[in-house]
């Protein structure tokens, strides 16, 4: 039988050059504007699957963006894994910040990724990951060595909350039943630190709208005597946090699960260079809630962040206004036990009780999710541990991320299945960022490890 290696390397150039073809169609699910390459996107995926060797592909309309489906059933007996990824990407502002345009992917060579890594919105978040499975299915396919049943679920909405997925998969759950869901958009510690994230963050988006007067009024002729929205919006964020970086929106923080500290023990002995850490990231110092490491703020513990604030004049040169309205759009990131509609309720009634008479405040909520939690002693957990075991030749480390995907928690409750993440992406990706990229080694270290992780369940389910 060919093994993993030999038949990525005799097909590594073709696996790429698909790759960078889909990276190249820009499936912004943010914008309207993109919904041609939204469908051109949900097209080239199933045609993809087709390839892979599905003997079933659709592309499945829903309320918003396709759901591309596809499954290669050998035995209905055997256990069925099902693979969730997402082809839409982010929106990729500020473009004057790219080294080289973000829908015209290119290889270059990094001091993390001497081999190259392919720069391009999308690449590790998630087309490049969700790929891999993609090319992982063919290898097994073409070599006859598929243990199980395949069913894959790529959605066009992720990187805007999910949306349709709720609406599809209540009414698909027979089709969508499966033993176990393997979703690969998190990442590894390291390329010689593999890891399994085993925790995700929830999330509540909001958006705020301060209004003062009627109009935009001349800053001299008014200025001193009527309010100003955007110096008031700046003064409510600010009071968000008190000096122990803690939110004070009261109760925030009454259902959030507290770990032991034996819990944090383990979590501190994956390795951290807090230097590098700084380096990496152009800063001199960190920042957080007081009584926690860098590690345990951006995973175990709640935040709050404003994702964008606008209001008034930002064109060129001076325009003197005091500005009508002032906008910000703020994120919270929830731990387990939060239930995010309970904090988006919070967090709307504090920012109104805030609020000083001489202004009025809207709060729209966009989209939001609960945390999740994968057990470490679960079938899937140690298939995933097993083939990691054989790829790296390492045992990999249990971590929680700091991300969301609120849709975890959901396939848990509407499908009764455990999700393992197994990512395969690194911190220095600069996913949402200007010059994202995924390391080649990665992107093919994923294509050989995950059949293994096949083998194992399998084994394992029997």
């Amino acid at each position: 039988m060919k093994s993993a290696k030999n038949y990525i390397e005799e097909n590594k150039q073709r696996f790429l050059d698909e790759l960078i073809e889909l990276l190249k169609i820009p499936s912004i699910s943010a914008d309207p504007a993109y919904k041609k390459e939204i469908i051109r996107t949900a097209e080239a995926v199933k045609t993809q699957l087709e390839k892979a060797g599905c003997d079933v592909v659709q592309i499945c309309e829903t309320p918003g963006n396709p759901i591309v489906y596809g499954e290669k059933i050998i035995d209905k007996n055997l256990p069925t894994v099902l693979v969730y990824g997402h082809y839409d990407v982010q929106p990729p502002d500020p473009m004057d910040l790219w080294d080289s345009p973000p829908f015209e992917p290119i290889i270059k060579k990094t001091e993390t990724h001497p081999e190259g890594a392919i720069f391009a919105r999308g690449s590790s978040d998630d087309k490049g990951q969700m790929y891999m499975h993609v090319k992982a299915l063919e290898y097994m396919v073409k070599t006859n060595q598929l243990p199980c049943n395949v069913k894959f679920m790529i959605e066009g909405e992720e990187e805007v909350g999910s949306v349709s997925l709720g609406w599809f998969v209540e009414r698909n759950k027979e089709k969508l039943k499966n033993d176990v869901i393997l979703i690969s958009d998190t990442g590894l510690i390291a390329k010689d630190v593999p890891s399994i994230t085993t925790g995700l963050r929830g999330l509540s988006y909001v958006e705020v709208e301060v209004t003062g007067p009627n109009r935009d009024l001349h800053s001299g002729l008014y200025g001193g005597a009527v309010a100003n929205p955007i110096n008031i919006l700046c003064d409510m964020i600010a009071q968000l946090h008190d000096e122990n970086n803690r939110i004070t929106i009261p109760g925030f923080y009454d259902d959030v699960e507290e770990l032991s500290q034996e819990e944090r023990k383990k979590m501190a002995q994956a390795p951290f260079d807090l230097d590098a850490y700084k380096k990496a990231l152009g800063i001199e110092d960190i920042h957080g809630e007081k009584g926690y490491s860098t590690n345990e703020r951006n995973s175990i513990r709640p935040t709050l962040d404003v994702n964008g604030i606008w209001g008034g004049y930002t064109g060129e040169g001076a325009k003197t206004v005091i500005a009508s309205k002032a906008f910000a759009k703020i994120s919270m990131r929830l731990v387990p036990d939060q239930d995010w509609e309970k904090i988006t309720e919070l967090f709307q009634n504090h920012f109104e009780k805030i609020a000083p008479k001489s202004v009025r405040v809207k709060v729209s909520p966009h989209h939001g999710g609960e945390a999740y939690v994968t057990p470490i002693d679960s079938i899937g957990y140690r298939a995933a541990e097993k083939a990691y075991e054989v790829s790296f030749g390492k045992t990999p480390i249990p971590q929680r991320s700091g991300g969301s995907i609120p849709i975890v928690a959901l396939f848990e409750r509407e499908l009764e299945s455990k999700s393992i993440l197994m990512g395969f992406g690194l911190d220095s990706d600069a996913i949402h960022s200007p010059n994202e990229h995924f390391g080649i080694w990665n992107f093919l270290k994923g294509i050989e490890t995950i059949p293994q992780f096949y083998h194992y369940f399998t084994k394992l389910s029997k």
